[in-house]
């Protein structure tokens, strides 16, 4: 294999292409060349605008991470950050107090923003940002796409009792930030998405891969957006690569993040089979040649391969690099 392909959300999106690059670096995945490409196409719907600066969280977050940038501890924005920045804007009484921009990130927002007000694609943005983080680590055998050039923005509409509605909508920025997305989300609005089409580069990655997989991230708003770009899924069903995918869901619940609230949300059963079923299977109209579940929702793979949808049950855990290459090398055993 010389090519694959990865749909990435932000922090488990990007811990696991950590985890791949190291199994292609050191020979741990069968049949992976060891100079092979690996294409990101990223999740760009968490995106937003504040204090008049472009912020695409899991664009930076896979960038930072691969680029060796990445705060270890939190698992985003930069490492030795500072927040003087933030400091001052909250004595001005200016808000949304809630969500910080750390000195050393806000940086790469300027660019961004300057760049996207000159006229250039984020598609462009995002290579020539790259071109400080990726290059000089990967050279050109990383390569990331935002998953659209337009800007589509999830919010999630919440319980509001003062509201004539009884609800109000929020980013998702404010859902997963100040909510802590501790209030249930009764509903998911993707704006823009139906109007939004794939960005340069995009379905090139996915028919000319060898492999495509869909990491550990977010079904919902994250995965689910980018397979909600028009022309995403069908790609997906049409490549001749195999589409592997590795369930976020391990023993019922999330690892991190709020994968089981908007699971819920949308109707789908919380569960690895549950997620699993819910990409479905490519012979029936779906995206998944096959499905990777955690050792403890082994009881799951019957029902999964009753689907369509090749699975077997292996350790999940991203707990370090070796780890996670591994599940990698099982994604890649499992079609072949």
């Amino acid at each position: 294999m010389k090519k694959l392909t990865v749909l990435s959300g932000g922090m488990g999106g990007a811990k696991f292409l950590q985890g791949l690059l190291h199994g292609i670096t050191t020979g741990a995945l069968p049949g992976v060349d060891a100079d092979a490409e690996v294409t990101v196409v990223a999740n760009t719907a968490d995106d937003w605008w504040i204090h008049g600066l472009k912020v695409c969280p899991d664009l930076d977050t896979v960038m930072y991470t691969l680029g060796d940038g990445i705060d270890p501890e939190r698992g985003w924005g930069r490492r030795e950050e500072t927040w003087s920045a933030k400091e001052e804007l909250a004595a001005y009484g200016v808000e949304p107090t809630w969500f910080g921009l750390g000195d050393r990130d806000i940086a790469t927002h300027l660019v961004r923003t300057q760049l996207l007000d000159a006229g250039y694609p984020l598609s462009q943005v995002t290579e020539a940002l790259c071109k400080r983080w990726l290059a000089p680590v990967w050279g050109d055998r990383v390569r990331l796409l935002p998953m659209t050039d337009a800007r589509v923005e999830t919010h999630v509409a919440v319980p509001d009792p003062e509201s004539p509605s009884g609800r109000r909508v929020v980013h998702f920025q404010e859902y997963w930030v100040r909510l802590r997305a501790e209030v249930a989300a009764e509903t998911i609005v993707v704006v823009g998405l139906d109007d939004s089409s794939p960005a340069p580069g995009v379905l090139d990655a996915i028919n000319g891969a060898d492999l495509v997989l869909l990491p550990p991230s977010n079904p919902v708003v994250s995965v689910g957006t980018i397979l909600g770009v028009p022309g995403v899924r069908d790609a997906l069903r049409t490549t001749a690569a195999p589409v592997v995918g590795l369930s976020p869901i391990v023993g019922g619940s999330h690892v991190r993040g709020m994968a089981e609230q908007l699971l819920a949300t949308i109707g789908v059963e919380v569960s690895a089979s549950g997620v699993g079923r819910h990409y479905g299977a490519r012979s029936a109209g779906g995206v998944l040649d096959g499905w990777l579940v955690d050792e403890r929702d082994a009881g799951e793979v019957a029902a999964v391969q009753d689907a369509g949808i090749r699975c077997a049950a292996v350790p999940l855990m991203m707990t370090d690099h070796d780890a996670t290459a591994a599940m990698a090398a099982a994604a890649i055993e499992l079609v072949g």
